[in-house]
């Protein structure tokens, strides 16, 4: 007996030191309490909307009359068409889940569950219906809140603190999978900040706790009954649980819920940049310790970053005291604060360390973002097609042909690549015919010799990478040349 006192001194003794953070919370005997206070507060969300007309039947004439193919068309295009009369719209419906976050009947959901939809009704766990009238909806995030007239306080539950939620923690789902009505599944957070490519600010928790077609918009809940996700996507070849659901975290879904009450839109930070990832030869390129930060590839003409002085070349390190370890850290981080605030960027612009103080702007709608994000510039005269065989590749200055011929936007200028050899330094950077060289060694290159003449530099220099801006089809990277490779 004594050694066992000893065992539990120690066992006791080793979890004081790592603090309460550290304990995990066992489960209860049972999760019935809790569901029972909150499954009144999660509805399922009917939706309905008119489908498309069935098509025109197709001329006939062709076949014979009498013709038994003939007379299947006819009959198979009349049922389509509901007989020689007017063509019926008929009405399809989709089924959700929500939770409501108001006692006066705000309701959150996700976006798809609503999309398109003609009618939304909300019904309650006691089988009420409600029509419900959309209050705002953000793609970007898939999400989406409603609001329902009851006519007497609705159950409600909160928002917690998704942040301090930790892999391994119990969780509940609570939905309507495929349509049976409030379900609760129970299981714990696999992973956290997945990226499914769902959208530019993927942050999904991960979990296994059952979640099935129907429980989109649903709550994910922690041990204290406070909604730490909004269950969003699975993945699953069969179209059901295999035990990997996403779910939106709370924090990032709260600061949306609260613009769409308020705006009826979500108002997000703009910074007017687009990034890249860093890798390693980047990194060496650039002179760089470590592969990390968002890369500046492009600049939007006006924007914030532009009035701030920040230029494509620059690696954004932190953000308003942030760490951004990588290029996907960065739009959340920035969509994440206030229009109008002015935040320190710490930036490295050739191999020196800088903080800018840059004024957020509001993000533009998408079609205004594409066309703000379209840069301006002239042409030189042109230059004859030049190959630097070094490197494996061929260039010409861009005329009207060429611009034509390679689909090449009127507001984009540099060097056209025309042809690069299987195997090159150029191939193995992923430089590809139809290319734009934009700048080399962070110089804008405006004709074959400029490239060329920078390639000498670098080697000059005795340096082993030469950075490459490039723009394809509009989409503009930064590549590291080996120009050391091309020497040897």
């Amino acid at each position: 007996m004594k050694s066992l006192r000893v065992a539990g001194l120690l066992v006791a003794f080793v979890l004081g030191a790592l603090g309460p953070e550290a304990q995990a919370r066992t489960p209860p005997d049972s999760f019935a309490d809790l569901a029972e206070k909150l499954m009144p507060a999660v509805v399922n969300i009917s939706t309905s909307q008119f489908m498309q007309a069935p098509p025109e039947m197709p001329n006939l004439e062709d076949l014979p009359e009498g013709s038994p193919f003939r007379e299947f068309f006819e009959e198979f295009f009349n049922q389509q068409r509901g007989g020689q009369g007017e063509q019926p719209r008929e009405r399809v419906t989709s089924l959700g889940s929500g939770f409501i976050i108001d006692k006066s009947g705000y309701v959150v959901t996700n976006n798809h569950v609503i999309a398109d939809a003609d009618e939304i009704t909300v019904i309650l766990n006691d089988d009420t219906q409600l029509k419900a009238e959309i209050v705002g909806r953000d793609s970007r995030t898939d999400l989406a809140l409603l609001k329902v007239d009851a006519g007497f306080d609705l159950p409600s539950v909160a928002f917690g603190d998704s942040d301090k939620v930790r892999v391994g923690d119990w969780v509940l789902a609570v939905g309507n999978p495929f349509g049976f009505g409030n379900t609760v599944t129970a299981g714990i957070i696999s992973a956290r900040q997945r990226d499914i490519n769902a959208g530019p600010y993927d942050n999904f928790l991960q979990t296994d706790a059952p979640i099935n077609r129907g429980n989109s918009g649903g709550p994910l809940f922690d041990l204290d009954g406070k909604v730490i996700g909004i269950n969003t996507a699975i993945f699953s070849p069969s179209g059901g649980s295999i035990g990997i659901g996403f779910a939106t975290p709370a924090n990032m879904a709260k600061m949306v819920i609260d613009q769409l009450r308020e705006f009826g839109r979500a108002k997000r930070g703009w910074l007017g940049v687009r990034v890249q990832s860093v890798d390693p030869d980047i990194a060496e390129a650039f002179g760089l310790k470590e592969a990390s930060g968002a890369l500046v590839a492009s600049v939007t003409e006006a924007g914030p970053a532009a009035k701030a002085g920040i230029q494509p070349g620059d690696v954004i390190l932190t953000f308003d005291g942030k760490p951004v370890p990588n290029m996907r850290v960065l739009p959340r981080v920035v969509a994440e604060t206030s229009v109008g605030r002015e935040v320190d960027v710490e930036i490295v612009r050739k191999g020196k360390h800088q903080t800018v103080r840059v004024v957020l702007g509001e993000l533009p709608e998408e079609d205004e973002l594409a066309a703000l994000e379209g840069g301006s510039g002239g042409l030189e005269e042109p230059e004859a097609e030049k190959a630097i065989s070094k490197l494996g590749m061929t260039m010409a200055t861009i005329t009207p042909d060429l611009r034509e011929r390679y689909q090449i936007g009127e507001d984009v200028t540099g060097v056209l690549v025309t042809g690069v050899e299987p195997g090159s330094p150029a191939a193995e950077a992923g430089i590809a015919e139809g290319d734009v060289l934009v700048e080399v060694a962070q110089n804008q290159v405006a004709d074959p010799s400029d490239v060329a003449e920078a390639v000498d530099g670098a080697e000059k220099a005795e340096a082993h990478k030469i950075v490459v801006l490039l723009d394809r089809q509009g989409d503009r990277r930064f590549v590291a040349l080996d120009t050391g490779k091309a020497a040897n």
